[in-house]
Parts: structure tokens; sequence; C-alpha cells
């Protein structure tokens, strides 16, 4: 298990949401914490701990009068910490080596590919054409709909018919070198991880998974060091005290 640290990025600013409040309308989301600093002071944190792998993510849709700022920010902090940083949101085969020209890591994406409620391959494969396997993360975000976790995209909004699954994790692993998976239901409310999801992660192993939300404890990361074999990376937001929480940020730099 390893710490990959994030940059949450809405309205121009960095901050800390309740993801499943998040509203294109209005560009609006129940605020945890907004922070003073800006998203290259963060950059330079991570990369003064060596703290590699960690995400920006930019929290408006693309058409937001606010998306530009978003941008400014991000590229900031790419060129705060090249290479040490992913990014996603609003990313295409279109715009996705502008990012890693600049200087992330990887792109994280989501929406280009998961489509009208199910895995786009064209877009999929475009993408892998036009920057590499290596350098792509899917975001396989996720809300519960009765017994299984189903992909959400449009910043979580939006179900799609895709049932996270030993399979499907196979199938996409195929078009990337990483996952990142948020459980949506949890994310921002510091109360606890989505133990049944990382029970289903944590018997699959060919590519590298980071886990977010719910952390609110150092015996929740424990929980999941221990259900996922030690085997699934952590970001922790709003529960950091970087963030207003109560985590100690030096406490994670040894996982």
């Amino acid at each position: 298990m390893k710490f990959r640290p994030c940059i949450d990025i809405h309205n121009g600013k960095v901050k800390q949401i309740v993801g499943g409040s998040l509203l294109d309308y209005g560009n609006r989301a129940i605020e945890n914490f907004v922070s003073t600093f800006d998203a290259p002071y963060y950059a330079n944190l991570y990369q003064q701990n060596n703290l590699k792998g960690g995400h920006i993510i930019l929290l408006n849709a693309p058409d937001s009068k606010y998306y530009e700022k978003n941008i400014e920010q991000a590229y900031l902090a790419l060129k705060a910490y090249p290479k040490g940083l992913q990014i996603g949101g609003g990313i295409t085969d279109e715009n996705a080596n502008l990012f890693l020209e600049a200087g992330a890591s990887h792109v994280i994406v989501t929406s280009f590919v998961f489509k009208d409620g199910k895995v786009n391959y064209l877009n999929l494969e475009k993408l892998k054409d036009k920057v590499g396997k290596d350098n792509i993360v899917l975001d396989l975000s996720c809300r519960k709909k009765g017994e299984d976790y189903y992909i959400v995209t449009n910043r979580w909004q939006t179900f799609t018919n895709v049932k996270i699954s030993e399979e499907i994790l196979d199938e996409l692993s195929n078009y990337c070198d990483e996952y990142l998976i948020h459980a949506v239901d949890v994310e921002g409310k510091a109360s606890g991880i989505e133990k049944d999801l990382v029970y289903l992660l944590s018997d699959w192993n060919k590519i590298s998974i980071t886990y977010a939300g719910g952390v609110g404890s150092m015996e929740d990361i424990e929980q999941l060091k221990a259900i996922g074999h030690n085997k699934i990376d952590v970001t922790v937001g709003s529960a950091l005290d970087l963030f207003g929480g109560n985590i100690p940020f030096r406490h994670l730099l040894t996982l």
C-alpha cells in the first residue's frame, strides 16, 4: 500500500467536497474544505516528500465558466512537480497529450470512455493510440445500486450499466496502466471505507489500483490495508490535516 495524494480543483480553488453532492448546474457542491493555498503549493509539498502518483482532479465540467481557471491551476501544479502527478477531468484523445506535455505522468479518464451507459471501445482505442497504455489511468469510480457497484460518469452524476467485476477489470486492464476507484457514496464523508467494494477489488491483482472514499481515520487505512492484502493504494482527502481533517499528513508518509 502506498499513499497517493490529491489536489481537487473546483471553481478555480483547491477544495475537498462531498462527492455525491457535485452538480454541474450552478457549479455547486457541498464543501468540506476550501484551501487558502493554490495547487502548486500542494504539488511542491508532495514533491518535497517524494510522493508520486497522486492525482489532480478538475471537478467542473469542460463547459463551465470555471474550467479555464481550473486548467490554470492544474498547469502550475504540473510545472511544479513534473511527472509526479496524474490529471483527470474532461480528458479526451484530443487534449490528453497537452496535459502529458505539461508535465502529467498519466491522464485519468472516465466520461470519454464510458458513454451512453456502456464502454465506448472506439474512444478507448483512440486514446490508447494517441498516448499509449502506459500513460492512461481509467477512473472506475462507482456507486452502489442494489447489491452491485456500477461505474458513474459526468462528475459522478450519471450511472452506466457497467458493473465492477473481475471480468471488467481484466478486460479494461489491456488499455491502461492503473485504475483509480472512488467509492462515490462515501466520498468526502470520512465515514469509513466501502468494505464490500474493497473486498471485490482485493482478489484482483493485475495492475495497480488506488482506492478513494470514506477514509476518516488511521483505523480505516489499516482496515483497507488488511482487506486489500496491502496491495491497494489509498487516497485521503477530507480527513487529512492538510484539508482540515484529523489524520496527520506525516503519518501517511511511511505507509
